[in-house]
């Protein structure tokens, strides 16, 4: 088995995907530092015209906590995408390339090969999401983000852990989908097919039920209600017709005595 995962290993590294993957979470991660910098001051980035005149942020919140829930929700959805990209590449490439025969001519068993491969993707898929925690530290410092302490970069880093570990699990599905169809295309189909339906499902509610949509609820930081847009509307006026009988009543007496 170590000689399939170090065949993998040199695969990858001689192909142009490890580069392309890396520079995808380098661009994650200004991005997040970018929501951090609008959310540090929405007036500044509106005089700067990073937001538009009359967009509101209400969920984004400038401390290190929300920086990494970011973070997790990036490498929950992104990476989903680019960690399924990369498993059909590894298994969708030796159709396309015409190896899978010489694979299967081996002393090696297909086990053995099939572990090889997973093996590979688990262990840059982690190796990113370390990357893009060592960028993100260096991003909130660049920002001062307040907020800082060991317990919440730890905790914080386990939650991008978490995210990929849910995200890797389901990557199999389009493995199969690749070795079924022999080549990347069925791979990419079933790709597209399962981001449509996680987000059909997670707007009907039923997400907690859908493991391709489990990742990204998972990274999520609970908003306090003072944040709320609807926590900083003024009460609305009651409807005479839902107030209590007491009141009504004292309503009527007050109109009354007005008028005499």
């Amino acid at each position: 088995m170590m000689a399939a995962i170090v065949t993998e290993a040199i695969k990858l590294r001689r192909s142009r995907l490890w580069w392309i993957t890396a520079v995808a979470f380098t661009v994650a991660a200004g991005v997040g530092g970018l929501f951090m910098f609008i959310g540090q001051d929405q007036q500044r980035a509106r005089a700067l015209g990073l937001l538009g005149t009359k967009t509101q942020l209400a969920d984004v919140v400038a401390d290190w906590p929300g920086f990494f829930a970011l973070l997790g929700q990036i490498v929950a959805v992104g990476g989903s995408l680019i960690f399924g990209t990369l498993v059909i590449w590894i298994f969708g490439r030796e159709y396309s390339d015409h190896t899978v025969k010489d694979l299967l001519a081996l002393p090696t068993s297909r086990t053995a090969i099939v572990a090889g491969k997973f093996t590979v993707v688990a262990g840059w898929c982690l190796g990113l999401t370390g990357y893009l925690f060592g960028l993100g530290l260096v991003v909130g410092a660049a920002l001062r983000l307040p907020g800082w302490s060991a317990g919440v970069a730890m905790h914080g880093l386990g939650r991008l852990v978490l995210a990929a570990a849910l995200a890797v699990v389901l990557t199999p599905v389009y493995a199969l989908a690749a070795s079924v169809g022999r080549g990347y295309l069925a791979g990419i189909g079933a790709l597209f097919v399962v981001v449509f339906l996680s987000q059909v499902v997670t707007v009907l509610g039923y997400g907690a039920w859908f493991p391709f949509a489990m990742p990204s609820p998972k990274c999520r930081r609970a908003i306090p209600i003072s944040r709320l847009p609807c926590a900083r509307q003024q009460p609305q006026k009651t409807c005479p017709m839902h107030r209590s009988p007491a009141s009504r009543r004292l309503s009527s007496i007050s109109v009354e005595s007005t008028t005499s």
